[in-house]
């Protein structure tokens, strides 16, 4: 392999994380959710290249399932889901912009040292894919849990996996059922996690995750102190 050819990976591999890094100081879902779309873009370019270098036919079905569903159809379904449920677009965080960006920073420098560490002896156009695969899972991790908004959680999980398939790429492809087995599991969540948010905004008129554990609060509430909260709703009647 040829210093060009492993400059490409190299910027491809950074590129994927760097638009994770660019995920976590997003305010709009919209946004966030074109980042993803930019994300699943590079991922896909990422695993044709991959492709090239291992002589492997089978990654570019990877590739091009990670085009269609993961840069496309999720996607467009998620702006169908914002715009149908009226949701509110504005991202609400557990953490400020600078803590979470000084975060990632921290996330991304602890998965460079522990993986280059780790896969000393692996060949080295693995190893960085692996650093990098790495910093995208940790920072979508930390998009999970650093949003209250469960869609930006999705979005945030979705990235998480970009960062599986770019690992398993980059060690030697991945078998032709592999790939077929992620598509249909991408898809399955998928399908699950709209109903799941049509499911919350019918009940909750929601999709902000407080109102969830408020509901939950209540409910232990009521369970703990039946006779007391008997009592109050027998006042508020008229």
């Amino acid at each position: 392999m040829g210093t060009l050819d492993f400059n490409i990976a190299h910027m491809l591999a950074g590129a994927l994380m760097l638009a994770s890094m660019t995920m976590l100081y997003q305010k709009r879902l919209f946004a966030l959710i074109n980042i993803y779309a930019l994300q699943a873009v590079i991922l896909a370019l990422s695993v044709a290249w991959q492709a090239v270098l291992q002589h492997a036919a089978q990654l570019y079905i990877t590739a091009l399932i990670a085009f269609l569903f993961k840069a496309l159809v999720i996607p467009y379904a998620l702006h169908r889901i914002i715009v149908r449920l009226r949701i509110h677009r504005e991202i609400e965080t557990v953490i400020g912009t600078g803590p979470a960006m000084l975060a990632g920073m921290a996330l991304t420098g602890l998965a460079m040292a522990v993986m280059l560490r780790a896969t000393a002896n692996v060949d080295l156009l693995a190893r960085e894919d692996l650093a990098f695969a790495l910093a995208v899972l940790l920072l979508g991790l930390m998009m999970m849990v650093t949003r209250r908004n469960a869609v930006s959680q999705i979005v945030g999980f979705l990235s998480l996996e970009n960062g599986l398939i770019l690992a398993a790429a980059g060690t030697q492809g991945m078998p032709f059922v592999v790939e077929i087995s992620i598509a249909f599991s991408i898809l399955v969540a998928f399908v699950v996690i709209g109903v799941f948010l049509f499911r919350i905004r019918e009940r909750f008129d929601t999709v902000d995750l407080r109102a969830l554990d408020a509901f939950r609060g209540e409910r232990r509430l009521a369970e703990a102190f039946p006779a007391t909260t008997a009592c109050n709703e027998g006042d508020e009647m008229p």
